[in-house]
């Protein structure tokens, strides 16, 4: 039926599906779409506190990395020792 009606017309069916869901979006209320904005930016912000958060963490654990191998490399040459002696 679709597909008699859009060689008719000289229309692709995906033409017809975009232009049903714009005019259901269109109809929405300005109301319901600006609820649905904040919902997805309080969700994207509350992402971003994740990923900083995350990112924090993992900087500190590459400092503390970090400061462990200096301290190695401290204590090895205080000793005269080398990374293979220690295995």
């Amino acid at each position: 039926d679709l597909g008699e009606y859009c060689r008719r017309k000289g229309l692709y069916p995906e033409q017809i599906t975009a232009w049903r869901q714009a005019f259901i979006t269109g109809q929405k209320s300005e109301k319901a779409l600006q609820k649905e904005e904040r919902d997805q930016a309080r969700k994207d912000k509350k992402r971003i506190q994740e990923l900083e958060r995350e990112l924090r963490r993992k900087d500190k654990a590459l400092a503390e990395t970090a400061a462990l191998l200096v301290l190695r490399k401290k204590l090895n040459d205080y000793w005269g020792t080398t990374d293979d002696e220690d295995n």
